[in-house]
């Protein structure tokens, strides 16, 4: 039996932060956790910002609410991580002070940038041909999304002349938490990585001079570079003070959502495959192989663990489609899920919540809605196309399509895209027979069933999916303060839950529609191109 101790892993999403309390022994045991949600300033021409202070408050409130649930002292917190949202710009100055508001992963106002960075000349998938490769021999990828930070990064500099002034450091959205917790600007790898300016080759791990002459970056903007699992040090006077925390309480690098979901869910040996749906969704496989399948836009992806990698395919919007149904089709149109009452509260309410009462009230709808498909790209989408201007629809609707075929519909369609990832990764990097499947979307037993049938593959779920990245985040925090010695030992504290196997009988039905999936987006891109191209 190991002695105990508690970390406290803090996971900064898009809308909101998780502060999850957990006791490392034998296994990782979630004590206590607590919520609090922000919002998204949502701007002409495609701006996505967030206030880095609301970060930083909702970490203070959740932290007295963690602690004074679990009647525990500060003091016996012996360390911090973080999971957080990735490939956000958080522009800081000399005293590591944000300039502006940080830029979100899902900002696209850098079309300008962009177009000047990496859109000329002659091109290779619409990218400009020596940088792409020059690019993709150092990086292992390539900064081809309007959304990445390196365009943001250019688009400030172009347009707030008197705000890049001031930049002393570019920093993600957990580095500029730790950075206030300890006062020392640092970069993790996996973060370094999506800036496209990172030198990933074996033996290399640096940032790259010519790639930041290449696009134009000041290389003294860039911070120090860290592991995952590296103490950065320890909680200063002020933060320790403003969070209600012990001065000099270890802070650990910690990793973005991409990263740390997968070690969450326990898929840390190669072969190794998990999908994630929350927000956003991805599919990704741990891998030793740098690679890139540039046409299907997956690639080897840094991640927490030296010389190792997880081969990425991500969904724009995933769990976010299951709220837009709740919120515009579910409540909006039939009054709280055909009912006409709020179902989760009063004496005979039976559903915990109105998702779940959403989950159950179309078991009973046949696997294929009848045909009717849906694509769930409603912000855009990267993988396996690029194209921010994309958009979700309902296809092959008749006279007899009720809102029951319509919320089943949105459910397979999400599936029906990562099974698309999943095929397309299978080219370069196999995955695993068996898959973890994490995120608050894992929390329904209909849904899991649902992507087994759709994927083909054993789908295992975890305590807590929905806690998978400060899960994550507890872990890397047990590495650095040698509670336990290695990656695979992550395994042992992470056991599945439950398991679920496909049902043959659905396969015909799937393949049908997911044969029709795979079109829509061609069939539609230039359709989408003359209504939702910014202007």
């Amino acid at each position: 039996m190991k002695s105990k101790v508690y970390v406290l892993a803090y996971d900064i999403g898009t809308t909101g932060t998780k502060t999850c309390l957990f006791e490392i022994g034998d296994r990782l045991t979630l004590v206590h956790s607590a919520t609090q949600e922000y919002g998204l300033t949502l701007l002409e021409g495609g701006g996505v910002e967030q206030d880095p202070q609301d970060w930083w408050n909702s970490m203070r409130d959740t932290t007295a609410q963690v602690l004074k649930e679990a009647k525990l002292d500060p003091a016996e917190i012996r360390g911090i991580s973080f999971c957080s949202q990735m490939q956000g710009l958080v522009l800081v100055d000399k005293d590591l002070k944000p300039v502006r508001p940080a830029m979100s992963y899902m900002d696209q106002r850098a079309r300008e940038q962009m177009k000047k960075g990496i859109e000329h000349g002659i091109k290779i998938e619409g990218l400009n041909a020596y940088k792409l490769l020059r690019s993709l021999q150092i990086t292992g990828a390539v900064a081809g999304s309007v959304k990445d930070p390196l365009w943001k990064y250019k688009w400030v500099e172009a347009k707030e002349a008197e705000r890049f002034a001031r930049v002393h450091k570019w920093l993600d959205v957990k580095d500029y938490l730790t950075t206030r917790c300890t006062g020392r600007a640092t970069m993790t790898l996996d973060s370094a990585f999506a800036t496209f300016l990172y030198d990933s080759r074996p033996g290399k791990s640096r940032w790259h001079k010519g790639l930041c002459k290449m696009f134009g970056v000041r290389p003294e903007h860039l911070p120090d570079l860290i592991q995952s699992t590296d103490l950065i040090g320890g909680l200063t006077e002020t933060s320790a003070k403003e969070l209600g925390l012990k001065e000099g309480t270890a802070v650990f690098g910690g990793g973005g959502d991409a990263t740390l979901i997968g070690i969450g869910a326990g898929a840390v040996e190669e072969g190794d495959t998990h999908i994630y749906a929350g927000t956003s969704g991805w599919v990704s496989t741990v891998t030793k192989k740098r690679t890139v399948d540039i046409n299907a836009r997956i690639a080897s992806i840094v991640g927490a663990r030296a010389g190792y990698y997880n081969y990425f395919g991500e969904q724009e919007t995933s769990g976010k489609c299951l709220q837009w149904v709740k919120d515009h089709l579910a409540l909006d149109e039939i009054d709280v899920y055909l009912e006409k009452k709020n179902v989760t509260e009063g004496e005979d309410a039976v559903h915990e919540s109105l998702f779940a009462f959403l989950f159950e009230s179309i078991k009973d709808t046949p696997a294929g809605s009848d045909g009717v498909i849906f694509t769930p790209w409603l912000h855009g989408n990267r993988c396996p196309f690029e194209d921010p201007a994309a958009r979700g629809m309902f296809f092959n609707i008749g006279l007899d399509t009720g809102k029951r075929k319509l919320i089943r519909s949105v459910i397979e369609g999400i599936s029906f895209h990562k099974r698309w990832i999943l095929e397309l990764s299978q080219a370069k990097v196999p995955a695993s027979s068996t898959i973890r499947f994490v995120g608050g979307v894992a929390r329904s037993p209909i849904i899991c069933q649902i992507l087994a049938d759709i994927t083909g593959r054993t789908i295992e779920t975890i305590d807590h999916p929905q806690n998978a990245g400060a899960t994550g985040a507890a872990a890397i925090a047990a590495l650095g303060l040698g509670k336990i010695h290695s990656f695979e030992e992550i395994k042992n504290l992470i056991p599945s839950k439950e398991r679920w196997n496909p049902n043959p009988v659905n396969k015909s039905v799937y393949d049908r529609n997911f044969s029709v999936f795979k079109k829509l987006y061609e069939a539609n891109k230039a359709h989408y191109a003359i209504l939702n191209t910014y202007k």
